[in-house]
């Protein structure tokens, strides 16, 4: 298999930054009832959760996810299950944690969280959403439709774009699912499934770039 590159190409890189940062909400952290972190490929998600819950961010975790084709060889017990046994490692004491493992998709990470935590009798007026870094305002605009009352904080790794794209080891796939994320916005509104969020005109001319230049594996 050849070796992947982590080099973002710098005729790419006005473009990739623009949807880099667009899909960062810039949410200033504060305290919350709970932290719900999103399942993914991204071990990292599970780290920076731990990380805020030793900051006092909030009592509670709860790691939400199944698996999808990008993850079930790296996370063969599902995606949550795998975030808690490393936020275990990070000592996160385990009666902090809930996992809900059959999530498919954001909307059944928020939806089945939501469930959870009724189930168990626990409040929630508001939440820390901890996700890839590209999925903030996807995850913000799905959970505002599903569970409009609660207070949505969004967070991720503080990574750079290119210290994101070392960490995940592939920069032709961190550019396919910003590309993916970034048509998500306007198609899963349209859908019901999410929020309106507006998308700047220069946030829509670097997905039609990035489209041009072939960066079409996670489109729906």
């Amino acid at each position: 298999m050849p070796e992947r590159s982590t080099t973002l190409p710098n005729d790419l890189r006005a473009d990739v930054q623009t949807l880099w940062d667009y899909h960062d909400m810039h949410h200033e952290l504060r305290p919350a009832d709970v932290g719900i972190g999103l399942g993914s490929h991204d071990l990292g998600v599970a780290t920076f959760t731990a990380e805020l819950f030793h900051a006092g961010m909030f009592p509670l975790i709860v790691f939400t996810g199944a698996n999808a084709a990008t993850t079930v060889e790296r996370f063969p017990r599902g995606e949550a299950v795998h975030y808690r046994e490393h936020a275990l490692e990070l000592d996160v004491p385990d009666d902090a944690i809930l996992v809900e493992p059959e999530a498919r998709n954001t909307g059944d990470n928020i939806t089945l969280t939501r469930k959870l935590l009724e189930s168990r009798g626990i409040e929630v007026r508001s939440v820390v959403l901890i996700s890839r870094p590209y999925q903030q305002r996807r995850a913000y605009a799905t959970c505002k439709k599903l569970w409009p009352d609660v207070d949505v904080i969004c967070a991720s790794r503080p990574l750079p774009l290119d210290e994101y794209i070392e960490s995940i080891g592939d920069v032709d796939r961190v550019i396919n699912m910003l590309v993916g994320d970034t048509q998500r916005i306007t198609v899963y509104a349209e859908r019901g499934f999410a929020i309106p969020q507006e998308v700047p005109i220069e946030v829509s001319d670097s997905y039609n770039n990035l489209l041009e230049a072939g960066f079409k594996k996670r489109l729906i």
